[in-house]
C-alpha cells in the first residue's frame, strides 16, 4: 500500500503501524536496526529533528520502501548525477584536489 507522507509525524505513524502489525517490540526494532530505543520512540512520535540516515535503518528493518516522486523534468539531471557517482564521489574528487 502506498501512502503519501508529508510530515515526520506521518512517517512515524506508518513506522509504528508496521511495527505493531508485525508484533515487534520497540526495543527489539531498535536493537536490530542498530539505533537506540529512545531514537525509535522519537521517530514514531514524529520528532522533527531525527536523523534521516537512522530513520532509513528503521525503514529497512521493517521492509518499508521510501520513494521520492521527483518531477519528470529532473529525471535526466538525476541520471547524470548518478553517472558522476553521486555526492560522495564529487566530495572525494574535491578533497583530492590541491
Amino acid at each position: 500500500m502506498q501512502i503519501p507522507i508529508s510530515t515526520v509525524a506521518e512517517l512515524g505513524l506508518a513506522i509504528r503501524a508496521v511495527r505493531r502489525h508485525n508484533a515487534i517490540r520497540l526495543d527489539d526494532l531498535a536493537a536490530t536496526a542498530g539505533v537506540s530505543k529512545q531514537f525509535t520512540s522519537d521517530t514514531e512520535y514524529g520528532k522533527p529533528t531525527v536523523q534521516l540516515g537512522l530513520v532509513l535503518k528503521l525503514l529497512d528493518e521493517l521492509g518499508i520502501r521510501l520513494l521520492a516522486d521527483i518531477p519528470q523534468a529532473a529525471a535526466d539531471e538525476l541520471q547524470a548525477l548518478h553517472r558522476q557517482g553521486g555526492p560522495r564521489a564529487k566530495r572525494a574528487q574535491s578533497d583530492a584536489q590541491p
